[in-house]
């Protein structure tokens, strides 16, 4: 019981790293907690594309209610290119051409090498784009990457963290489906 206790403390403390401060230091700045956030996601997201075997990442579920659901390499995909178009309205920039045309990535980007390194730029990008916000800059208000509209930088960022949340689950499922222990459960 205490072994027990003593390791789901420290998982805790690991999945919680980003947003624990030392006491005696100066209060994170908008982009350290931001940045934070993003590291968490992309240690959880990229390790599990790396864990996809190269014949699994063509896979969608088939049975019940998924007609027509995105593959892995897909999610994974749609993940990055996602990333990308946020990252790039907070930065004021256009969409770098390596992230390809609207949410699903470059069509050229197929084997599993490829897809790792497009969501590994991705998250470079968002990186970028996470260490530009300020204190000062995190609510101004830019246009939406998806239409009309307008959001603040700060919410364009956070797209990309709880955006790839939402499908590193859906990809967890279809890894255990293939027999694969996401490397975030593992001992």
């Amino acid at each position: 019981m205490c072994m027990t206790l003593k390791l789901r403390s420290f998982a805790f403390a690991l999945a919680c790293a980003p947003f624990v401060f030392a006491a005696d230091k100066p209060a994170p700045t908008v982009a350290t907690i931001v940045d934070g956030s993003l590291s968490g996601i992309e240690r959880e997201i990229v390790p599990l594309v790396e864990a996809m075997p190269e014949q699994a990442m063509n896979f969608a579920p088939t049975a019940g209610e998924f007609k027509g659901v995105r593959t892995f390499a897909q999610q994974a995909k749609h993940v990055g290119a996602v990333i990308y178009m946020v990252s790039a309205a907070a930065l004021g920039e256009k969409v770098p051409s390596s992230a390809g045309e609207g949410e699903n990535g470059p069509a050229s980007v197929t084997t599993k090498a490829e897809i790792a390194k497009y969501l590994k730029d991705a998250f470079a990008y968002a990186h970028r784009a996470a260490k530009s916000l300020t204190a000062q800059n995190a609510t101004e208000l830019m246009a939406s990457p998806f239409g009309d509209g307008k959001m603040s930088k700060l919410g364009a960022i956070d797209i990309a963290v709880w955006h790839s949340f939402d499908h590193y689950g859906q990809m967890v499922v279809y890894a255990r489906m293939n027999g694969i222990v996401p490397p975030a459960s593992r001992q």
